[in-house]
């Protein structure tokens, strides 16, 4: 028979506390001063030391060198209460558990009066001190508040709240709390060492784990796994299935799965936790942990090993390529996703649907309507794209200000475009494109579509409507093939005209602002690619309406002028002559088509050094006796008067 490690090793001195600091450095400096209590409650959680504390405080106490922090372990009192000890009969636990009522209490008064046998106090320990009726608290009440001078009483409870107020106000209260979790893998690892016991990597941290914080939990399970090892080493696997954990290797399959929306392989993996009877709350949980794992091994980079202590470096790289493959913000929405799920299963009656619909919902980002859902749909882009930030987040630099034109000039540059419908947007120099992270490959090609006909559409639109229904569909590093649902979509890529108008070079342009890259160009015939030309098509339908085979009617202007617009135009002195201006020659059919105004004045009339092509436009009925500048409105406006 062996002896339990939590009684092997329980601790016999103050220093040999782990993680109750702030509760025994205050009771040693109490005990160095000579101002010890007569009545003390210790209070915390199970297996934290509450009753080894009052222990050792009892042994110093009575050491024949005391009152003294730090007991000799010689004298009589130090050996009879020292682990392997006999006890003191001066020294006195009492289960209020089963020694709680009146009757207890009374007797307990009465033997308080007698001074101790051997020692220089008589200790009295009542542990789960909660469990003490009301009528026994009242019943020790007045001993309590005035023992006899050899009389200690130590209070051990994890309720105190229970414990009446007459006996808490009458005591020095100390709250133990849970050890943390590095402290006690530091523990346990010394504890493996001095049993020359060897553990595989990730077993002392589901020890720790499991044990919750409390030491004698944490011990009384590694005793279990060393008892049940084979030889002289504790296995991941024995300790996985005696603790109820989820097998790591199942873990990072579940993760992989999800970070590559492998919707069977995640089913199937949910399938494997039914059926081999694992809880599915547990493996819940175990996934969470899992993912705040990810969260801090993102966060930290390098520094993960310090924060996540005792799990194998081999393991840490594995997280660091999971969390890679997830980012930062789908991390952050699937660990709330998985966490609302865990909080849902709290006493649900059918775990494994809960455990599918949240699956599930870790598979369709797409569903999740929140910022977080939309951080991760943009994030996943991103790392598809191959670009450090997405091209809506780009800073567009400032464009100098446009400078003014005059009348004549605006209109020979629009006689000029007039066989377009817009002009062709040229990039500025300043915007330097995106520069992906590796070689483009085609799958970032047609995920950068849209955006790529967007600048196409921007810059000229009757480029954009012939390309608007195109699929990239193979790319060799320089040749891109371009599919179109029609012959004449073809043709319409393939003519020839001036530098930088023709639809090709349109498209050329927009690829390299988007993804950094120059391309050549191979086109055919699809007919089938109408099916599956996708959101740019539908848009592009909606916008053209009724335009077909590439032919497109010119737009009408954004906000058309009335037809009828009184314009009083400011006559504008000849830059290049001083002379009056003068009437211009009166066209008999202007009169009789169209009503001018009822009165004309010098300041009607054209200026002498505008030409007479321009002041009376071919095609053009100018009224006799039209105001000065109409004619020139009328020409770029198509305004009527």
């Amino acid at each position: 028979m062996s002896t339990a490690l939590y009684r092997r090793y329980r601790p016999e001195t103050f220093a040999d506390v782990i993680g109750q600091e702030h509760v025994t450095e205050p009771l040693m400096q109490a005990l160095r001063t000579g101002r010890v209590g007569h009545a003390y409650l210790f209070s915390g959680p199970r297996g934290c030391g509450k009753t080894t504390s009052a222990r050792i405080l009892a042994r110093c106490l009575n050491c024949e060198q005391g009152p003294t922090p730090t007991p000799c372990g010689t004298c009589d009192s130090c050996v009879a209460l020292a682990r392997g000890g006999s006890g003191s009969v001066d020294v006195i636990e009492i289960d209020a558990a089963s020694h709680g009522g009146v009757d207890d209490a009374r007797d307990l008064r009465e033997r308080a009066s007698y001074g101790p046998a051997q020692s220089r106090f008589k200790v009295y320990i009542i542990d789960e001190a909660h469990m003490v009726t009301p009528q026994g608290f009242n019943a020790l009440l007045k001993i309590v508040e005035e023992p006899p001078e050899h009389v200690k009483f130590v209070f051990a409870t994890t309720e105190p709240e229970k414990v009446i107020g007459t006996i808490r106000s009458r005591t020095h209260h100390y709250p133990f709390r849970l050890v943390p979790p590095a402290q006690m893998l530091d523990y346990v690892q010394q504890l493996c060492a001095a049993e020359k016991v060897e553990v595989e990597g990730g077993v002392l941290p589901l020890v720790v784990r499991a044990g919750g914080g409390s030491v004698r939990d944490t011990l009384s399970l590694l005793d279990q796994l060393i008892a049940g090892s084979e030889g002289s080493t504790v296995g991941y696997e024995r300790a996985v299935a005696l603790l109820g954990y989820t097998h790591g290797a199942l873990l990072d399959e579940v993760v992989d799965a999800v970070a590559a929306r492998d919707a069977a392989a995640v089913f199937a993996a949910v399938d494997r936790v039914v059926q081999t009877g694992q809880d599915p709350r547990r493996f819940v949980e175990d996934l969470l942990e899992r993912l705040r794992d990810l969260i801090v091994v993102a966060a930290t980079r390098e520094g993960a090993a310090a924060v996540l202590r005792g799990v194998p470096q081999d393991e840490i790289d594995r997280m660091s390529a999971q969390a890679a493959a997830f980012g930062a913000a789908e991390l952050s929405r699937a660990a709330d996703v998985v966490n609302a799920a865990l909080t849902e299963m709290t006493g649900a009656t059918s775990p494994r649907l809960h455990l599918e619909l949240m699956v599930a919902r870790l598979l369709v980002p797409a569903a999740d309507t929140t910022d977080r859902g939309a951080l991760a749909r943009v994030e996943r882009l991103e790392r598809r794209m191959g670009i450090d930030e997405h091209p809506s987040m780009r800073a567009v630099p400032d464009r100098p200000p446009v400078e003014p034109v005059d009348i004549r000039t605006a209109r020979k540059a629009r006689e000029e475009a007039a066989p377009s419908v817009e002009e062709p947007v040229a990039a500025s120099p300043e915007e330097a494109p995106p520069v992906p992270a590796g070689p483009v490959t085609l799958p970032q090609i047609r995920d950068a579509w849209p955006e790529v006909l967007e600048i196409v559409k921007k810059g000229k639109r009757t480029a954009w409507t012939v390309l608007f229904t195109s699929l990239p569909r193979a790319y060799d590093g320089e040749v891109l093939t371009v599919a179109f649902p029609n012959e004449a979509d073809v043709a319409s890529f393939r003519q020839p005209q001036g530098a930088g108008e023709s639809v090709s070079e349109q498209l050329r342009a927009a690829i390299h602002q988007v993804l950094g890259i120059r391309v050549k160009f191979l086109t055919r015939h699809e007919p089938s690619a109408d099916d599956k030309a996708g959101p740019a098509a539908e848009k592009g339908a909606a916008e053209m309406g009724a335009a077909e085979k590439g032919a497109v009617a010119p737009p009408q202007p954004e906000n058309p002028l009335p037809p009828a617009v009184e314009w009083n135009v400011v006559p504008i002195p000849s830059a290049t002559s001083d002379e009056k201006p003068t009437d211009p020659e009166p066209e008999p059919s202007a009169t009789a088509d169209r009503p001018g105004p009822e009165a004309s004045s010098p300041a009607s009339t054209p200026p002498a050094s505008l030409p007479a092509s321009e002041a009376t436009p071919a095609g053009r009925d100018v009224p006799q006796n039209a105001r000065y500048g109409e004619a020139v409105v009328r020409e770029l406006l198509n305004a009527n008067f």
